[in-house]
C-alpha cells in the first residue's frame, strides 16, 4: 500500500444556480491576457446540452481518455505512439475553433463616438481573434436556462446514449447546471499523451499542472483529456490549464472559485488514496463497475494501518488530521452521496459531484408523493422530471443503483428534518438508506448548514518537502507513458513556483505579485 494525499473538490448540484461567477472570477484570475479569449478553466453548463467544447463527451468523435486493449490493459484511447507520431503535423482529434467557438465582443466605442441624429447607433459582434465583424450561431453559454435546447440538446451525448428517447416538449423538459473544472485525475490521459512530459502531476497533493518550459505546443494533451480541459494559447504555443489554484491551495486557502461561490455549493478537502490501485482500479473491464472500483481506491483515514503507511511515508501529521476532517472525503466515501463525472474515461476524475434532487418536496407532493410514508419518499426519486437514467450516464457510466441511492439518502434527510422542524415522528428511518441517525445529521450539516471552516478544509504546504519534490521534478523529464515512470505519481515540482514566503514553522503565507499580464509569476510559469 502507497498513501498519497489528493485534493479533491466536490460540487452540490442542487444549489447551482447558473449565475457564472465562478467562471467570472476564475477568467479574471487565470486567463485575462491574449491569446486565452476563448479559454475557460471553469465554465457552468446546462444539461441537457453540448457542454464546451461542443460534444466533449462523445469519446467516438474525440478519442480521450483511456480505453483497454484486448489483453485488459489500459492504453489511450487516442491510439498507439505510432498513431500519434504520424498525427503530430494534423491532429484529427483535435477540436478546432469552432467547437469552443469564435469568441466575440462588440464595438462600443460606436456608440460613444457615433454623431447626434435619429436613429440609434448599434454595435455589431466582432471576434476577438481576427477582429473582423461575424454573426454568432453558438457559444460558451448559448444553451444557458436551455436556450438551444430544442435545436442542440437532443445531441447531448448522455441523451443519445439512453434507451429511450427523451422528451423535450414543455410538459416535460428538465434542465440543471453543471460547472467543471478540471478533474484534477488519478490517472490523467492528459499527462500520459504529452511527448514531452510537460504535464505532471505533483506528488504532494494530486494537482496536475503543466511546465511551460517544456511545453513544445503538441496538443496531444488537448485531445488526450476527455474533458477537454486543457487548452492552447495560440500566442504562447503553450499548453494552459487549471491549476486548482495551487498558490492558494498551499497557502491553505481554498480555489477561487470555491471562494466566490454564491449558492456555496463547492466542497474541497485531501483524500487519501493507495497509488498501488489505481492502474488495476482503472482497468476495471466492466464500466459499470468503475465507480465502485474508484471509491475502493480510497483509503479511510481513520483506519491505524492507514494512518500508520502515511506517517512512514512522510505524510505531515497536520495533513493527516485535514483528511479526517475532509468534507470531500466524507461526501464521497462516507456517506456516498458525491459521484464521479464520467468514470468510463478511465482517468479516476477527483472532483464529484452530488446529483441534483428535483422535483423539490412541495412538487412532489402535488404530484401524489406525500412525504409521510417512506414508501412513497422514495417512490418519487423513480419520477423524477430529471431521469435517473440521464443522470447515471453522466456519473456511474450508466449504472442507476448508485444515483438512486445518492437521492435516496438526500431525500432521507430533507424528509427527516422537515419531521423534526414540524414536531411529528420520522417518516423515514435513516437505516433505510445505510446511515446511522448521526451520520444523517452528520449529512445534513454538511449540505445545509456547514460553515466556512467545514466547507473548505486545505491544510498548508510543508516547506521541508519542497527541496526533495523539486529534485524529483528535475531529474524526471519522462511523461507517465513510459516504462520507468508510475501512473499514480510520477513527476511532481514540489512547491515551485508558488508566490508566498514561509515562516520558521514551515507554514506558506500568500504574496500577490501583479505583473502586467495581471497575474502573478506562478501562474504564467505553471499554468
Amino acid at each position: 500500500m502507497r498513501v498519497m494525499a489528493q485534493v479533491a473538490m466536490v460540487m452540490n448540484l442542487d444549489k447551482c444556480i447558473g449565475c457564472h461567477t465562478c467562471s467570472v472570477t476564475c477568467k479574471q484570475t487565470w486567463t485575462n491576457r491574449p491569446g486565452t479569449e476563448y479559454v475557460y478553466f471553469n465554465n457552468v453548463e446546462t444539461k441537457p446540452g453540448l457542454g464546451y467544447p461542443a460534444r466533449y463527451e462523445d469519446q467516438q468523435q474525440w478519442h480521450g481518455g483511456w480505453t483497454l486493449n484486448r489483453r485488459g490493459r489500459l492504453r489511450l484511447a487516442g491510439g498507439s505512439k505510432l498513431r500519434r507520431l504520424a498525427s503530430i503535423f494534423y491532429n484529427p482529434d483535435l477540436p478546432t475553433i469552432e467547437d469552443y467557438h469564435d469568441p466575440f465582443t462588440y464595438d462600443y466605442a460606436k456608440l460613444i463616438t457615433a454623431p447626434a441624429g435619429t436613429k440609434a447607433p448599434s454595435v455589431s459582434a466582432r471576434s476577438a481573434l481576427t477582429g473582423r465583424e461575424m454573426n454568432p450561431r453558438w457559444g460558451a453559454n448559448w444553451e444557458d436556462d436551455l436556450a438551444g435546447a430544442p435545436q442542440r440538446a437532443e445531441e447531448d451525448p448522455n441523451i443519445v446514449a439512453m434507451s429511450e428517447k427523451v422528451k423535450l416538449d414543455f410538459e416535460s423538459v428538465f434542465m440543471f447546471y453543471l460547472p467543471r473544472i478540471c478533474e484534477h485525475c488519478l490517472n490523467p490521459s492528459c499527462v500520459a499523451s504529452c511527448p514531452s512530459g510537460a504535464m505532471y502531476k505533483r506528488e504532494e497533493d494530486g494537482i496536475v499542472l503543466v511546465d511551460q518550459d517544456r511545453c513544445r505546443g503538441w496538443r496531444f494533451c488537448v485531445s488526450g483529456c476527455p474533458y477537454k480541459k486543457v487548452y492552447f494559447n495560440h500566442r504562447t504555443g503553450k499548453a494552459e490549464k487549471c491549476t486548482l489554484c495551487f498558490p492558494r491551495i498551499e497557502a491553505g486557502l481554498p480555489t477561487i472559485c470555491s471562494e466566490t461561490c454564491v449558492g456555496r455549493l463547492r466542497y474541497l478537502g485531501l483524500v487519501l488514496y493507495d497509488a498501488d490501485a489505481v492502474l488495476a482500479a482503472a482497468a476495471t473491464p466492466d464500466p459499470e463497475q468503475l465507480y465502485q472500483a474508484q471509491l475502493s481506491v480510497l483509503l479511510d483515514p481513520e483506519d491505524p494501518a492507514v494512518v500508520a503507511a502515511a506517517e512512514e511515508q512522510g505524510i505531515p501529521h497536520d495533513w493527516l488530521a485535514a483528511a479526517r476532517r475532509s468534507p470531500a472525503y466524507a461526501l464521497i466515501a462516507r456517506h456516498r452521496v458525491a459521484l464521479p463525472l464520467h468514470p468510463e474515461f478511465r482517468t479516476m476524475p477527483m472532483v464529484w459531484y452530488i446529483p441534483p434532487l428535483s422535483p423539490v418536496a412541495d412538487a412532489a407532493a402535488g404530484a401524489g408523493y406525500d412525504g409521510s410514508d417512506a414508501e412513497v419518499v422514495f417512490g418519487a426519486i423513480d419520477a423524477l422530471r430529471i431521469p435517473l437514467g440521464y443522470l447515471a450516464n453522466l456519473f456511474t457510466a450508466g449504472d442507476v443503483g448508485p444515483v438512486r441511492d445518492s437521492l435516496r439518502r438526500l431525500a432521507m434527510v430533507r424528509a427527516v428534518m422537515r419531521d423534526r422542524q414540524l414536531g411529528r415522528p420520522p417518516s423515514v428511518d435513516p437505516a433505510e438508506v445505510s446511515l446511522t441517525g448521526e451520520q444523517a445529521d452528520d449529512l445534513f450539516r454538511l449540505l445545509a448548514v456547514a460553515r466556512y471552516e467545514d466547507r473548505y478544509v486545505v491544510p498548508p504546504a510543508h516547506a521541508e518537502n519542497a527541496g526533495r519534490l523539486m529534485a524529483q521534478h528535475s531529474l524526471s523529464g519522462c511523461s507517465l507513458e513510459s516504462e520507468t515512470c508510475d501512473t499514480g505519481s510520477a513527476r511532481s515540482a514540489g512547491s515551485r513556483g508558488s508566490a508566498g514566503s514561509r515562516d520558521d514553522a514551515g507554514r506558506f503565507h500568500l504574496q500577490v505579485h501583479v505583473s502586467s499580464g495581471g497575474m502573478p509569476p506562478a501562474a504564467r510559469s505553471t499554468s
